[in-house]
């Protein structure tokens, strides 16, 4: 009997969660916004989000974040410029300074900046993504004006 329990403990872990995905902010990949989701038990119906932020080999920060539904993990990633970004996970709103790994207060809703990407866990629970946001299309150029007429001399 209690090497069955043994045996089986295990399997109270395997509907859990515990991911992570990192969105790099720059070419040298340096500067980094990773979130982390944890699942302590399967029967757990919310997900602990924690958001790292890191510029290396300068600094890095953990912030922790609110608890989600399992269901509904989705955290927006917003650029604003200067390595300054905002971070959406439901109601809470945070800003960051990559640079020197700072939290700044939080901005108001309209100057969140550019859409980057969006963190997700994907249905089966299996990995955690980060989604880019598509890059606009450029506007076609300009057609060529044509060359007007030569006046009779």
């Amino acid at each position: 009997m209690r090497k069955t329990l043994l045996l089986l403990s295990p399997l109270l872990l395997a509907g859990c969660v515990k991911q992570s995905a990192t969105y790099y902010a720059n070419e040298a990949r340096d500067q980094v916004i990773t979130v982390r989701a944890e699942q302590a038990y399967f029967w757990d119906k919310n997900i602990t989000l924690q958001l790292v932020i890191g510029n290396l080999p300068n600094c890095q920060r953990a912030i922790p974040m609110q608890q989600v539904p399992v269901d509904d993990v989705a955290v927006e990633v917003f650029a604003k410029g200067d390595a300054v970004y905002s971070i959406r996970s439901g109601s809470e709103v945070l800003q960051v300074e990559l640079n020197d790994c700072t939290e700044l207060p939080e901005p108001p809703q309209e100057a969140m900046g550019d859409a980057v990407g969006i963190f997700r866990v994907g249905t089966q629970k299996e990995k955690m993504d980060f989604e880019a946001v598509a890059a606009p299309k450029a506007a076609p150029a300009p057609a060529p004006e044509a060359p007007a007429p030569e006046a009779p001399q």
